[in-house]
């Protein structure tokens, strides 16, 4: 289970940076790119096995502190750009804890068989029917 945004952010720290990209002369000058490091090992509300589980499902994006980065400068204010990478770890967090149910496996009932092959059956009949009778 994913924890509520108030226990993440204690466990989160943020960078920010100069953004490229739209914005013009407001690029040079306002920090609005936002970076959020999230510290695994200090995250207290997730148990060992969640943690474990976690390290390995996002191993690929995990630096070699085991810290987890997410960046986002898709908006000009660094604020929405903030809440933004809350989301995005939040997504992350939940899609990497989750666990798939395991499928069981069911039996096509009799009657849908039976019901599949008179009606092959009847086709099959519908087409010999068609054709032209042969001269023996």
């Amino acid at each position: 289970m994913v924890p509520v945004k108030e226990d993440i952010l204690k466990a989160v720290s943020f960078k920010t940076s100069r953004s490229g990209g739209k914005g013009g002369q407001n690029v040079n000058k306002v920090s609005s790119k936002v970076e959020l490091i999230f510290h695994l090992a200090n995250a207290d509300f997730f148990d060992e096995q969640q943690k474990t589980l976690l390290r390995e499902r996002l191993a690929g994006r995990l630096d070699q502190e085991g810290n987890l980065h997410v960046v986002s400068q898709e908006d000009r204010s660094q604020l929405l750009n903030k809440e933004k990478t809350i989301a995005k770890l939040i997504a992350l967090l939940k899609s990497a804890l989750h666990v798939q149910k395991k499928r069981k496996p069911t039996k096509v009932p009799k009657a849908i068989i039976r019901k599949r092959l008179a009606d092959k059956q009847s086709v099959a009949q519908k087409k010999e029917s068609r054709r032209k009778p042969q001269v023996d």
